[in-house]
């Protein structure tokens, strides 16, 4: 029975619709996301570039950030060449294992970056809240801890789900009406009763395998403290000092919880399969590729080392 499973998995295919319903955007849109891939992962790989190599940036902010960067540069990493790939390939198949791991890294890559934004939300409350203490609230060791954390959930969290998509039973050829390997997507292909898959996702979406709720409560709780401490704050350029600290961050978790909240934590929800389509656009590809930018425009420290990074490269050449 375990070879007969294994064969048949060895012989699963799916095929990735993607946007083959508007067969003229084909080059267009390979363009446009080919062009957004290569600022994303320029701007990721540029960031952890400019913070590992510059004392400056070693403080748990930019330490945070530099892990938040490396996340975004593997989640587009394992979207979007696929996505390429079929926008301009004739044969848009995927192999049952391809699929899966897809499935379970792109997972894994979104779970880890809910907990760092929960991770940088608390940080930035220390820092605000209890700046003479920040330097040994916010001590290397813990620092370490909350990012590893932050890996092991993600790596051990969508395991649920991977193992009840590992049981459902496909065979010969499936087509998806997506992208990427996405949950939903995929428990849509089977013609079986989907209740109990879709409760799965919208428990865990909302209670685990996202950590929306946990991560959400960190971030509120860390916010409503920040702004009452900086309300306090007599001066204008103090206060405005304060807020343009987070400002970047809320940016970031507006755009990213936003839309994860609007396709996994709603219960039959009636988007269309082309507005889910859409939407998961922002959180894997728009979402990695706008970080980096969010983050250094805003910030002249950055923007200082960027160009102080090119100017030398420019010299050595």
């Amino acid at each position: 029975m375990q070879m007969t499973a294994r064969n048949l998995s060895m012989e699963t295919t799916f095929t990735l619709l993607g946007f083959t319903d508007y067969p003229e955007l084909q080059v267009p849109l390979f363009l446009v996301f080919l062009i957004m891939y290569i600022i994303t992962i320029t701007g990721n790989l540029g960031m952890i570039v400019i913070i590992t190599s510059n004392p400056k940036f070693h403080n748990p902010m930019y330490f945070f950030l530099s892990h938040l960067s490396f996340v975004d540069f593997c989640y587009s990493s394992i979207i979007t060449p696929k996505l390429l790939e079929n926008l301009v390939m004739a044969d848009k198949s995927i192999f049952y294992f391809s699929c899966m791991l897809q499935y379970f890294l792109s997972c894994t890559a979104v779970v880890t970056e809910s907990f760092l934004l929960a991770v940088m939300a608390y940080d930035r409350f220390v820092a605000i809240c209890n700046p003479l203490l920040y330097t040994v609230a916010m001590s290397q060791r813990l620092c370490s801890l909350l990012v590893a954390g932050s890996y092991l959930w993600g790596t051990f969290s969508p395991l649920v789900l991977l193992c009840y998509a590992l049981q459902l039973k496909f065979s010969g050829h499936n087509v998806i009406n997506h992208f990427f390997c996405e949950y939903t997507a995929l428990i849509a292909v089977l013609t079986s009763d989907i209740h109990i898959p879709h409760l799965l996702l919208f428990a865990f979406a909302t209670f685990n395998e996202d950590g929306t709720v946990s991560t959400l409560l960190i971030i509120l709780n860390s916010y409503v403290f920040i702004f009452v401490t900086v309300s306090k704050i007599c001066s204008a350029s103090g206060r405005h000092k304060a807020f343009s600290t987070c400002a970047s961050h809320l940016t970031a978790i507006t755009i990213f919880h936003g839309t994860v909240l609007s396709l996994y934590c709603v219960p039959n929800s009636k988007n269309s399969r082309q507005a889910v389509k859409v939407a998961s656009i922002f959180y894997t590809v728009v979402n990695p590729m706008l970080n980096p930018l969010i983050y250094s425009l805003r910030n002249k420290d950055v923007k200082a080392a960027f160009w102080k990074l090119m100017s030398t490269k420019v010299l050595l050449h």
